[in-house]
């Protein structure tokens, strides 16, 4: 086939044919040459295929050995074809696609050992056949998205070794051949290197953000991490790009779960980058996965066999693929010192502790997790032995207890790393968990709580502050007071903000106040205003108020203006309205807006409106109209109306058109329906479609049903179509069944789903069954379970019972079971009592508890598993 005709270039046609003629001379089947160069063969096959990318280099390298080409010569074609394909990017960090290998983006590898490509080259790792499941089909979508020019994040939940990796280095495949690069930040750390590379990623770039909690759960630069994210996504000019990201469930929980009232929220920007962007992969293997499995084994794939006579009943292929069994045998049969290291380790990750563990740190806390008489028999050598033993490598090619090195950062200081607030870095070995064991730990001692040697060790060998913080909190969580104690010294002492602010608190609280303040003076200095402020706030409290405003203006000077409004707040309640408002005006110097507020408050009830005003305004050009509007209100609470309305026109100048609403309902409740029109008017101009709705109320009552009409369209135009629902009501309680099925009919066509619904009705109240049953199908499909509930009564009123019960069971799907209550009594009432018994036994089981209101068929439905009240009683089965 001629180059013009495949869409090829010429040097990738010639190095196809090459390899063919190689594969044609060897007399060797695709598979066979896969097993020989030790590749999937997947990546045979595409680098043969003319309707392909331009196969990597390695891949190149591998398959001439594998047939004794020459291999120089294949490369320099392979880097032709790519040159000219335009798969070579060039700026911006990463590399392309097709260089990477994936045991090098982390993806778990598998398989008792690996395959030499050929005599004198290095081993390669063999990847067991892909199986495709849901997932990767909604990431395919994904990339296909990314190649058509729009910007795509998707974060993999699931648990340890359930295949998220694999199934993102599967979906970036496609990509190798259109020009796109690869990038996975890692040095220094993962955070560091992410916050200070995102900025130079460009167009046609894969993010990959692998065990994404190391980014995106970085106690300090998370959340910039994750705006960073954001904005890539958002920017025209650097797209299109794809991030990847990978996380289990209870960081992904963490991170998405929205914070108590009034506590902080450490990952708003993290939760806004992941809603709508999580992906689950399940644990195990469904039928039809498995039966995908089964057919690549029976074409020869011995990995996949080997793992499918293990997995098969439980369906937890990829989990045995990556050696995760074999792992838990090995905890489970580890010598006694042996076991007592991974139970320290695993009781150190779950409490809070870094991946890296210092050796020197478990060796120590080991100790006391053996029992006295393997105590005794310890040897002189038994931490090297257990250390050992931990290193060997399970099927799968993972440890127990790896030997891990961090990296040192190698690059100038930033902001973020400035010199005085880097952690300290430990010293001498450091091991890593394995990931399968870890999760394992996390469920299986999760109520067990770690013995003396744990805490001595952590606070003799343990620097960083994070994980001494991390450990603090989980001593005191489990009543080990005194270590808490002595943990959150250590923090303080590595230079923790948080170790320092609560020590300051608990100085305070026992008196030392000079002590307090110079240990919250420190914490201050590193961020953490907060402190100073808690400790005005104590001392106003205990009726120091000049203490109290000497920390709260330290604590401003910080950056922290609400220790100042507070206390502000705190003089006001106590009567001192001099010193609150002197308090609250240095608040606002600062710029504290609600300071400004209450300011403003202060000066129109001391009498100086001119003065308020002014405050008000300051506060509305900071963006905060509440001040203006509440003066608007006490002006026309004390009769001042032309002042309270050039206030509210001041509120609805800054985007708020609701002083002027708020003024007009209070017109209209004094009976000054005149008045209450211009500002409803007035409102409406500045966007308050509530205020259309009173307008268009106020035009039907007086009979004006065009003018109505008119306002509630406008309404609608401005995104509120339920004022011509509204109206639609009222026009069907006063009996105008015509005049209120149109305005129906104009919201539904606006996709209100319930003027569809009651347009529904009023077409059913009728007579015209056939068109009512469309429009509720209608609001149904727009999401409308009112309406799929009325659907099936109609259905059921209609004769065609068997779409009734379907149509219900629907409903009760989604939490609505009166449908199915509904036609259950419908059925008694007919004599139909199997009928009846077989919906009531089902509305049951969804939860309706109402069947007592039913005698007949609470007297049948005994005998099936209900007590008198109506509840299923346990094990039922409708």
């Amino acid at each position: 086939m001629h180059d013009e005709q495949n869409g090829h270039h010429r040097a990738l046609t010639e190095l196809r044919e090459r390899v063919a003629s190689g594969l044609a001379r060897a007399r060797l089947t695709q598979t066979q040459l896969a097993a020989r160069a030790g590749l999937a063969r997947t990546t045979v096959s595409e680098a043969l295929s003319p309707t392909k990318p331009v196969p990597s280099s390695k891949t190149v390298a591998a398959l001439a050995d594998a047939l004794r080409l020459p291999v120089q010569e294949l490369l320099i074609l392979q880097r032709t074809a790519a040159e000219e394909s335009g798969t070579i990017p060039t700026g911006g960090p990463g590399r392309p696609v097709g260089e990477w290998e994936p045991h090098d983006l982390e993806v778990h590898p598998a398989g008792p050992g690996e395959t030499a490509a050929a005599s004198g080259t290095p081993a390669a790792r063999v990847l067991p056949g892909y199986v495709a499941r849901e997932h990767d089909r909604v990431l395919a979508d994904a990339v296909r998205d990314t190649t058509a020019g729009r910007s795509r994040i998707v974060v993999l939940v699931g648990t340890s070794s359930t295949g998220k990796t694999r199934a993102c280095w599967e979906a970036v495949q496609p990509l190798a051949g259109q020009g796109w690069q690869l990038w996975h930040p890692f040095d220094p750390t993962r955070a560091q290197a992410a916050l200070e590379d995102l900025h130079r990623v460009g167009p046609r770039t894969v993010v990959w953000l692998n065990e994404a909690q190391h980014y995106l759960g970085d106690r300090a630069v998370g959340e910039q991490i994750a705006a960073a994210v954001h904005q890539l996504l958002v920017s025209r000019e650097r797209g299109p790009v794809l991030v990847l990201g990978t996380l289990w469930p209870e960081y992904a929980h963490q991170y998405t779960a929205l914070p108590a009232p009034g506590a902080e929220d450490p990952h708003s920007r993290v939760r806004e980058l992941l809603s709508g962007s999580t992906l689950t992969v399940p644990d195990v293997f469904d039928a039809q996965a498995m039966a995908a499995a089964d057919a690549l084994a029976e074409c020869g794939d011995v990995l996949l066999g080997n793992a499918l006579t293990r997995a098969r009943i439980d369906g937890r292929v990829t989990q045995d693929l990556a050696g995760a069994p074999e792992l838990l045998n090995r905890y489970r049969h580890a010598s006694p010192a042996a076991k007592a290291v991974l139970e320290a380790a695993m009781d150190a990750r779950r409490l809070g502790v870094g991946l890296h563990l210092p050796q020197a740190f478990l060796t120590d806390a080991a100790t006391d997790y053996l029992h006295q008489s393997d105590y005794d028999h310890l040897t002189d050598d038994w931490a090297e032995q257990s250390y050992a033993e931990l290193a060997k490598p399970v099927y799968g090619k993972q440890v127990p207890l790896r030997r891990t090195i961090p990296r040192p950062p190698r690059r100038p200081p930033t902001p973020m790393t400035a010199v005085g607030t880097a952690a300290p870095q430990a010293t001498g070995p450091q091991l890593r968990l394995a990931d399968y064991l870890e999760q394992h730990g996390r469920t299986a001692r999760r109520h067990m709580c770690p013995p003396a040697s744990f805490w001595h060790a952590a606070h003799a060998h343990l620097t960083n502050p994070d994980d001494l913080n991390n450990l603090t909190r989980a001593a005191e969580q489990r009543h080990r007071l005194q270590w808490a104690h002595y943990l959150r010294r250590r923090a303080a002492d590595h230079g923790s903000t948080e170790a320092l602010y609560s020590l300051a608190i608990m100085r305070e609280r026992t008196g030392d106040r000079e002590a307090a303040e110079a240990l919250a003076r420190q914490a201050a200095h590193h961020g953490k205003a907060e402190a100073l402020y808690e400790l005005a706030q104590m001392r106003e409290e205990a009726g120091d108020g000049e203490g109290a405003e000497a920390l709260a203006r330290r604590a401003a000077h910080h950056g922290n203006t609400e220790a100042l409004y507070r206390l502000a707040r705190m003089r006001a309640n106590a009567g001192d309205r001099e010193g609150a408002a002197d308090l609250a005006r240095q608040a606002a110097d600062h710029g504290n807006t609600e300071a400004l507020y209450d300011l403003a408050q202060m000066r129109e009830e001391a009498g100086d409106r001119e003065g308020a005003e002014l405050l008000a305004c300051q506060a509305a050009d900071h963006g905060n109209t509440e001040a203006l509007y509440c003066l608007a209100v006490m002006r026309e609470q004390a009769g001042e109306r032309e002042s309270a309305e050039s206030l509210a026109r001041q509120v609805a100048q800054h985007g708020g058109s609701h002083a002027l609403y708020s003024l007009a309902l209070m017109r209209a409740e004094a009976g000054d329906r005149e008045s209450a029109e211009t500002l409803f008017w007035q409102a409406a101009d500045h966007g308050s479609t509530d205020s259309l709705y009173d307008l268009a109320v106020t035009r039907e009552e007086a009979g004006d049903r065009e003018g109505a009409e008119a306002l509630a369209r406008q309404a609608a135009e401005r995104g509120n179509p339920h004022v011509l629902h509204d109206l639609a009501l009222m026009r069907e309680g006063a009996g105008d069944w015509k005049g209120a099925e149109a305005l129906a009919r104009q919201a539904a066509d606006r996709e209100s789903t319930d003027a569809l619904h009651s347009l529904a009705l009023m077409r059913k109240k009728a007579g015209k069954q056939e068109v009512a049953e469309a429009l509720a199908r209608q609001a149904a499909d727009l999401g409308s379970l009112p309406a799929l509930h009325s659907l099936a009564l109609m259905r059921e009123e209609a004769g065609h019972r068997e779409s009734a019960e379907a149509l219900a069971r629907q409903a009760a799907g989604h939490g609505s079971t009166e449908a199915l209550y509904r036609i259950a009594a419908m059925r008694e009432e007919a004599g139909e009592r199997e009928g009846a018994e077989t919906l009531a036994r089902i509305a049951a089981d969804y939860g309706n508890h109402a069947l007592h209101t039913l005698p007949k068929l609470l007297n049948s439905l005994w005998p099936y598993g209900l007590d008198p009240s109506g509840k299923p009683t346990p094990p039922w089965q409708p």
